[in-house]
């Protein structure tokens, strides 16, 4: 039994962790981006942003096979580079994860920027430092709260994803089977003890890391 328990786990941790670490960095950076520069489009593209957060998982799932999929010029570069086309691996699991936890890290991160007094910024410029010292040594630890909140919510998003997961890169015991598509099967074939001890697992880890993020802003 833990032979079929834990490849479905440890797949899941990896990639959350991975899209995590990839959505930390550009939901950063797009949020400070956004949060206060004015430009033409910019609600149409902060709309794209956060748009994953409404569409139903399929669409996501369908526009990801239409973007990446083996007939599509996206699809036919990664199989010309990598020498295998990118659905059906781990890797397609870290791109649906990304999609859906994007906007979270993004509005978190956003709404943390805003809340930033832009004379303190200006102060530190005046002294002296460049766009990236303030940035990173005024900026980023003013809104450490919500960045952090934003990442722990991401991670927790990535690792329950599955409908997108479950379209694009598939359900492959051991190779691309998360714990939703894990549980999904579970239930499906009657085994109910195999789907409790998933369930208990992803309940376990979305608790601790929602009253992580309650702790972090308090």
């Amino acid at each position: 039994m833990a032979e079929d328990f834990w490849p479905p786990v440890s797949l899941s941790v990896r990639v959350a962790i991975l899209s995590g670490i990839i959505v930390f960095i550009f939901g950063t950076l797009a949020a400070r981006l956004l949060a206060r520069k004015k430009f033409r489009g910019r609600l149409i593209l902060e709309t794209l942003f956060i748009l994953p957060l409404v569409l139903p998982p399929s669409v996501v799932g369908f526009l990801l096979i239409v973007i990446f999929g083996k007939n599509s010029p996206v699809g036919r570069g990664i199989e010309w580079v990598f020498q295998q086309p990118v659905m059906f691996t781990w890797w397609a699991a870290v791109i649906a994860s990304v999609v859906v936890a994007f906007p979270l890290m993004y509005q978190s991160a956003k709404t943390g920027f805003e809340e930033i007094d832009s004379d303190i910024e200006n102060a530190a410029r005046v002294d002296g430092a460049d766009e990236w010292k303030v940035f990173t040594g005024v900026t980023i630890p003013l809104a450490v709260k919500s960045i952090v909140a934003g990442a722990i919510l991401s991670f927790a998003r990535a690792l329950g994803e599955f409908g997108a997961t479950l379209m694009f890169a598939g359900n492959i015991p051991g190779k691309t089977q998360t714990i939703p598509t894990a549980i999904y099967v579970a239930m499906d074939s009657g085994n109910m003890e195999m789907a409790w001890m998933w369930v208990g697992t992803m309940i376990v880890i979305s608790f601790a890391m929602l009253m992580l993020v309650h702790f972090i802003r308090d």
